[in-house]
């Protein structure tokens, strides 16, 4: 309950904050159901269903749903989007190198199976540096962790 709580909190802040633009919530069920409305309540909506029941991540990972796997800035957004949701899940599994979480992220960012061991040891190896503190967002955890793999030879291939 705690989580569906904070799902819809963290939904109705993107929505208020992006001031009801049209497809303003990315893409999932929610998107496809609510498509054309641009109103904040059907915005909220939207972004409620597709968060609650997981499927702007499938959606986005197997370009179903609304969703298209093509390009850097929908990859960005599901990154953002799914860190922003499992943060504590993230910073957990990122601590300890491996784990559903970090495995979700690596094939979020389109990582290759042969390269996800590097990935994995990146984010551990560097955990500190990506999450900084207990109060830092998903945009700086993205930051820092787009950083990080600049700087590998063999992840740089992915930093944005």
């Amino acid at each position: 309950m705690k989580k569906l709580i904070t799902a819809s909190f963290l939904s109705v802040m993107v929505v208020s904050a992006a001031s009801a633009a049209p497809n303003n919530v990315g893409c999932g069920w929610g998107s496809m159901v609510f498509e054309g409305k641009n109103g904040v309540p059907e915005q909220v909506l939207a972004a409620t269903t597709n968060g609650t029941f997981g499927n702007q991540t499938f959606g986005i990972s197997s370009g179903t749903a609304g969703c298209a796997r093509d390009g850097v800035v929908q990859q960005y957004a599901a990154a953002d989007a799914f860190t922003g949701a499992n943060m504590e899940r993230l910073a957990r599994d990122m601590s300890v190198g491996q784990g559903e979480a970090l495995e979700t992220m690596a094939d979020l960012m389109d990582i290759a199976d042969e390269h996800k061991p590097a990935f994995f040891k990146a984010s551990k190896e560097n955990f500190a540096r990506i999450f900084p503190s207990e109060n830092v967002t998903s945009e700086q955890v993205l930051t820092s962790l787009n950083d990080v793999m600049a700087s590998d030879n063999v992840l740089s291939r992915y930093a944005v």
